[in-house]
């Protein structure tokens, strides 16, 4: 971790240099960690010691799948407040040999006690604020899907066992890692909530105090937790003392005396537990200028969403016209493509969901007549969603009205993290998981020492609505794990977390890619825009002031500037079999990609 927060303030020198126009924006990939070259594999995270030991997995011989368990549970660990057991997230495996790639869908699912007015205040009949009432609760609990996605993983795809691939992960809960700066501000951001529930006040804030930077943090619960799993397998979680001890968590939150908010119990049981399954689905893809990319299909958006918006600029020749011209046509597509989202997209094993038509040809050739040269314009400029039923062949739709696209929220969070994997085979793996906002729940399971989710609060509290709670419903997600090929035989894979923020901030990475001819450590690197049917478009590294950004200002668009948006990682592997690792250099601390070995 030590080298996290040096890399991290090395790479916040060379990017306010790149903004301040005293380096070509080339130069961040000169940033030791930031981007590695070289061959037989390679990890890129947001930390260095969950990277580290995903390349001491390949080294030993496991394959992608062996070294991405491994990292997502060193991740687990480092990254507590992002991603773990509690939680859920989605994987996409491509299998060299095979020529084939996988989804596994590990979204978290709701009770089957949940109902639809599921946040509503039991007193008043009224909806709880967000706030921290619905994400500090246990009602805000879905069933975790993390642990199941790596078993599967393994026993499908890998080639080491469960207990083998945990062995680091336990021993860096074990012995600490030096908590960096990132780690301690989002126990400072949380203070509050944390503070509320005995458990998690009891490991992250220790009489009170915030952890300090530097210092080292160990958590002897969770390698307790992670060692029952090694040594008793997956029932010890889904049916056995874990399951338990969630149950009993999501019942009765370990609130303290007189909180400062009410703390809701939730409805889960050790049945929901059992009965949750994982679903192996088939990916999306999209073809885009020549390129094949795939991506999760529902319930996740993300790579519908992002698969409608490349379906709309391609209509455009983004690399010839000037840039304000082609980044003004993405933004405007985006907004599109969100209102459909908030109109149509939920669980497909509750909702007809129009896909067929969403992502038919002729249906982005009706919607792009909508792109026009200025911004649709204003703060309260809105897409309406449009109609897709007409471009599909369906006997029976069960959609006859769309939802009204600016009566949805957007209230994902914007933590969860992103790793992406490749071995020596040429097998990657993508995958994003998360425990939702910035430290889930906030509650940790007493004595287990993991957090779990607040993954329910996805669903918009609206009914009748595609992505309404219902009993086993799993909530809408913008995840976007890609696996893309070139013409020419080149292997490109990337994500990013952001909640929401995630179906453009992977939008941005492939236009950078593909249409700009930027290098995966600049796509990741390069200022992000983030348009999702909202009046103003979210912007980072102060794209708002650059020449850019005020030629876009001009274009009628009304940019907010945001801190950051996203944390991405990406592997580009050439035909020759030349890897090249990319992590920000920035964002979220920066992160650490590393290769297995270096180019002879």
């Amino acid at each position: 971790m030590y080298k996290r927060i040096r890399v991290a303030a090395i790479a916040l020198c060379v990017g306010l240099m790149v903004l301040l126009g005293r380096l070509p924006l080339l130069a961040q990939t000169s940033v030791p960690g930031i981007v590695a070259i070289g061959i037989g594999g390679a990890v890129a995270t947001v930390d260095t010691e969950a990277t580290r030991i995903g390349i001491d997995i390949l080294q030993r011989g496991g394959n992608a799948i062996d070294a991405a368990v491994a990292t997502a549970a060193a991740l687990g660990v480092v990254e507590p407040f992002s991603a773990g057991i509690g939680g859920g997230g989605f994987m996409l495996i491509y299998q060299k040999a095979e020529n084939r790639v996988i989804s596994i869908d590990g979204r978290e699912e709701a009770p089957a006690a949940t109902t639809v007015d599921l946040f509503n205040d039991p007193d008043t009949g009224e909806l709880l604020p967000f706030t921290p009432n619905r994400i500090s609760s246990g009602l805000a609990v879905g069933v975790p899907g993390t642990l199941l996605t790596w078993t599967e993983a393994l026993d499908r795809y890998g080639t080491l066992s469960l207990s083998e691939v945990l062995a680091p992960a336990i021993a860096l809960a074990e012995n600490g890692f030096r908590a960096d700066p990132t780690f301690v501000s989002q126990i400072r951001a949380n203070q509050e909530r944390f503070a509320a529930f005995t458990s998690t006040r009891d490991l992250y804030l220790p009489d009170g105090n915030l952890p300090v930077v530097g210092g080292i943090f160990k958590n002897p619960d969770q390698a307790k937790t992670y060692r029952l799993v090694a040594d008793r397998g997956l029932n010890v979680f889904y049916r056995g003392e874990i399951g338990e001890a969630i149950v009993r968590t999501v019942q009765n939150p370990p609130a303290i005396e007189n909180p400062p908010f009410p703390v809701l119990p939730g409805r889960m049981t050790m049945g929901d537990l059992d009965d949750y399954d994982l679903h192996i689905r088939t990916p999306i893809r999209t073809d885009y200028r020549g390129y094949q990319l795939y991506g999760m299909s529902l319930p996740s958006s993300g790579s519908i969403t992002g698969g409608q918006v490349l379906n709309l600029v391609e209509g455009f020749d983004l690399g010839a016209i000037d840039r304000p011209a082609a980044l003004n046509k993405i933004i405007e597509a985006e907004r599109i493509a969100f209102a459909d989202r908030a109109a149509f997209l939920g669980d497909p094993e509750f909702v007809d969901v129009p896909l067929p038509g969403l992502l038919s040809e002729g249906y982005a050739d009706l919607r792009r007549e909508e792109i026009g040269v200025q911004a649709l314009g204003g703060r309260e400029a809105r897409a309406a969603a449009g109609n897709p039923l007409p471009f599909q062949r369906d006997p029976s739709p069960s959609l006859t009205e769309t939802v009204a696209a600016t009566a949805i929220g957007d209230h994902e969070g914007v933590s969860t993290t992103h790793l992406t994997v490749s071995d020596r085979l040429g097998n990657v793996v993508s995958y994003t998981l998360t425990i939702e906002a910035t430290g889930g729940s906030g509650i940790v399971v007493p004595g287990y020492g993991f957090i779990l989710n607040n993954e329910l609060t996805d669903f918009d509290p609206a009914s009748p609505h595609p992505n309404s709670p219902e009993p086993g419903k799993r909530p809408r997600s913008s995840m976007a794990p890609t696996i893309a090929f070139a013409p020419d035989g080149t292997v490109l894979a990337y994500g990013s977390p952001g909640g929401s923020t995630i179906i453009t901030t992977v939008l941005g990475i492939t236009t950078n890619l593909i249409d700009f001819g930027m290098s995966i450590d600049q796509a990741i690197a390069a200022p992000r825009l983030s348009q999702r049917n909202g009046g103003v478009t979210q912007v980072d590294s102060n794209f708002e002031l650059t020449d850019l950004g005020q030629a876009l200002t001009a274009l009628g668009q009304v940019l907010e500037p945001v801190p950051e948006i996203g944390a991405a990682t990406g592997i580009v592997i050439a035909p020759d079999g030349r890897i090249t690792a990319a992590a920000e250099p920035n964002r979220r601390g920066g992160g650490a990609a590393m290769v297995v070995r270096s180019p002879t």
